[in-house]
C-alpha cells in the first residue's frame, strides 16, 4: 500500500504520493495514526517511531491539529478521550468537555419575551465555554503517557511558527466562514490576507499561537488556566461582554470517568459516558439491532436502512429526554444500555412501515436501571489504543480568536438546550436535562469508540459531524462486524442519519434508485445531499493494523509503520 510522503521531519509542506490508493486501507505492523490532517498524522507517527506510546502520540496529534486543522482542532475547545491501557487491560474515559461559566444561567440567551436572541449562543462571547483541551491532554499524558509535554508540543510550535500551505479544502472552509471570522480583528489577523480569507497555496502562519504553545510546553497547563494565557482570555471576555472570569479558568478540571460498555454479536463495545450521549446511544442502538439479521439483509438494502432508521428514532427520542451532565441530573445509564430495555423498544418497530416521529415518545428506561469537531485514532505496538474526539462546536467555533493568544474560542454553549424544545444549530431538540446552568457541561454527541474481541482491541473509530456523529460511528461498526468490510470499504459506504426530529432520513448520494423507491413505499421521507461524518478508523488483528482516513475530508491521512 502506498503511503503518503512528507517533507523532512515535521516541515510544513505536505506532498501526497500520487500512487496513494483511496480505495484500500493503509496497512502497518507496528503502529498507526489516522487523523483529519496529514501533517498531524505525521507528527503522531513520528512519536510512535521514537518509542512513544499511543497516548503520547495522541497528545502530540491533539496539539498539532490545533495548528493545522484550525476549524476544529483546538486548544480553545474541549472533548473526550478513550484509552485502552494494554498493561492493566483497563479502559479509561477522559472528559475534558467545556464548562459553562459560573455566571451562566438558564435564560441567558433569551430576550425579555422569552425568545432566543439570534446568534447569541453561536457567534458572541457569551457562546464560549471554559476550554478543556489543554487540561485533558495534560491529564492523559501525566497518567498514561511516557514522554514530556515539551517534546510532544515541539512539532506544533514549529508548524505554527513556520506556517504550512493552506489546502484547497481549508481554503473552502475559510471562505465559508468569511463573515464570522471577519467580524473580529484578532481573527482577521490570523486567517485573512488583506480583506479576504487566505487562498489555497498561501501560507497560514500563527505566531501568537506558536507563542501560546511554547508557554504551555515550558510551564505546563497552569499558564493556560492561571497564567498569562488565562489573563488574555479573560480580558477578551471582559472587553466583549463574555462571562468567563479568572476563577472559571483556574477552577477547570478534566475528569476521568467510567466507560460505558455493551456487547454486540460477541464483541465488547466500549465508549464515552455522559456528558457524551454518544456511547449510551451507540450501545442502545446496537442492543436493538442485535434483534435483526443486518448482515443477511445486506449493506444499505432498503430493509437494512429501514431497520436502522427506526432504531435511530427511538434512541434520539430518549436522548432528548434523559441525557445531560451527570453532575447535575440522574442519567438512567444502565437502563438505557440494558438488553431488556432494548427488548421492549424493538416491539415498537414495524418492519414494513416507518413510524412517524410524532408518534414516538421517550421510553421508560428507569425500570431497567441496576451523554465543529474532529476525531483521530491511534494504536501502538504495545497494544494501547486511543480514540479522541474534540471540538470547537461549529466551524471555527465562535470565530473569535482571543487577542494576543492565536487561540480560536469555542461556541459550545449552543450545545445546551438554550430553550427546552427548541432545536440547536444541529437541529437537535433538548429538554430540561440539558438546560443551561453554571459550571455545567453541555451534552455532546462526540462518540470516540473502541470495539474489543476477547478483551483485546479490534477496532477504534469515531467521527465529527454534530448530531450525525453517533449514527456515523454506528454504521462503521455495523459495516465491519455485520457486513465484513475492511476499514476502507466500511468508511466509503454511503451513510444515513435520522435523529427523531426533524422526521427526515438524511442520505448521502450513492443509494440505488430502487432502494429509495422501496423506502418511499415504507413511508419514509428522506433528503439526499451533504456528506455525513468523517471517520478515522483503525482495525487491529494479529497481523497488524489496517486503517483508513475518511476521504470526505481530502486532507485526512492514515499513516503507519
Amino acid at each position: 500500500m502506498a503511503q503518503s510522503s512528507y517533507a523532512q521531519g515535521t516541515g510544513a509542506q505536505i506532498q501526497y504520493d500520487t500512487s496513494y490508493d483511496i480505495l484500500s486501507p493503509v496497512r502497518a505492523k507496528h503502529g498507526m495514526v489516522s487523523s483529519e490532517q496529514g501533517l498531524a498524522s505525521q507528527v503522531g507517527l513520528d512519536v510512535l517511531k521514537r518509542g512513544g506510546n499511543a497516548v503520547d502520540a495522541a497528545v502530540a496529534v491533539g496539539f498539532a491539529l490545533a495548528v493545522v486543522l484550525p476549524h476544529a482542532g483546538n486548544i480553545g475547545g474541549g472533548g473526550f478521550m478513550l484509552i485502552h491501557d494494554a498493561k492493566s487491560g483497563k479502559d479509561i474515559a477522559l472528559d475534558f468537555r467545556e464548562l459553562a461559566p459560573a455566571l451562566a444561567h438558564r435564560d441567558m440567551f433569551l430576550d425579555a419575551n422569552g425568545k432566543i436572541i439570534p446568534g447569541s449562543s453561536t457567534s458572541t462571547h457569551l457562546a464560549v465555554g471554559v476550554p478543556g483541551t489543554v487540561a485533558g491532554l495534560d491529564l492523559a499524558l501525566r497518567k498514561y503517557g511516557s514522554m514530556s509535554l515539551k517534546d510532544l508540543i515541539a512539532p506544533s510550535i514549529k508548524l505554527a511558527e513556520q506556517g504550512f500551505e493552506v489546502t484547497p479544502y481549508l481554503a473552502q472552509l475559510l471562505e465559508a466562514s468569511r463573515n464570522q471570522l471577519g467580524k473580529w480583528p484578532s481573527s482577521r489577523a490570523v486567517f485573512f490576507k488583506g480583506d479576504r480569507p487566505l487562498h489555497a497555496g498561501e501560507k497560514l502562519i500563527q505566531k501568537d499561537l506558536a507563542n501560546s504553545l511554547r508557554l504551555i510546553a515550558q510551564q505546563g497547563p497552569k499558564v493556560f488556566y492561571e497564567g498569562v494565557i488565562a489573563k488574555k482570555i479573560v480580558a477578551e471576555m471582559r472587553n466583549h461582554g463574555g462571562l468567563i472570569n479568572a476563577d472559571d479558568m483556574k477552577n477547570y478540571k478534566a475528569v476521568e470517568r467510567d466507560v460505558v460498555k455493551g456487547n454486540y454479536r460477541g464483541y465488547q463495545v466500549v465508549s464515552m459516558p455522559p456528558p457524551s450521549s454518544g456511547g449510551v446511544h451507540i450501545i442502545q442502538m446496537l442492543n436493538m439491532l442485535e434483534h435483526f439479521p443486518i448482515g443477511q439483509q445486506g449493506l444499505n438494502s432498503a430493509q437494512t436502512i429501514h431497520t436502522m432508521t427506526e432504531v435511530m428514532k427511538l434512541a434520539y427520542a430518549d436522548r432528548a429526554e434523559f441525557l445531560g451532565d451527570p453532575e447535575f441530573i440522574k442519567v438512567p445509564l444502565s437502563g438505557l444500555t440494558s438488553k431488556k430495555y432494548a427488548d421492549e423498544l424493538v416491539k415498537k418497530i414495524d418492519l414494513n412501515r416507518a413510524t412517524p416521529s410524532a408518534q414516538i415518545k421517550p421510553g421508560k428506561p428507569l425500570p431497567y436501571e441496576s451523554d465543529q469537531t474532529t476525531h483521530y485514532s491511534v494504536a501502538d505496538k504495545f497494544g494501547n489504543v486511543v480514540a479522541t474526539t474534540y471540538t470547537l462546536n461549529l466551524l471555527f467555533g465562535s470565530g473569535i480568536v482571543a487577542t494576543g493568544t492565536g487561540i480560536t474560542l469555542n461556541n459550545e454553549m449552543d450545545d445546551f438546550s438554550v430553550k427546552a424544545g427548541v432545536p440547536n444549530a444541529f437541529g437537535l431538540v433538548g429538554g430540561e436535562a440539558n438546560s443551561v446552568a453554571a459550571k455545567k457541561r453541555p451534552l455532546s454527541s462526540m462518540t470516540p469508540t473502541m470495539v474489543l474481541k476477547d478483551g483485546k482491541p479490534f477496532l477504534v473509530t469515531g467521527s465529527p459531524g454534530g448530531s450525525r456523529i453517533i449514527t456515523t460511528t454506528l454504521q462503521v461498526i455495523l459495516n465491519i462486524i455485520d457486513h465484513q468490510l475492511n476499514a476502507a470499504e466500511a468508511t466509503i459506504a454511503p451513510r444515513i442519519h435520522h435523529q427523531w426530529e426533524p422526521d427526515v432520513t438524511r442520505l448521502e448520494r450513492g443509494f440505488n434508485l430502487d432502494t429509495l423507491e422501496l423506502l418511499k413505499q415504507k413511508g419514509h421521507t428522506f433528503s439526499i445531499g451533504r456528506s455525513i461524518g468523517r471517520t478515522q478508523t483503525i482495525k487491529i488483528s494479529d497481523d497488524g493494523f489496517e486503517a483508513f482516513a475518511d476521504p470526505r475530508n481530502p486532507d485526512g491521512r492514515a499513516l503507519g509503520y
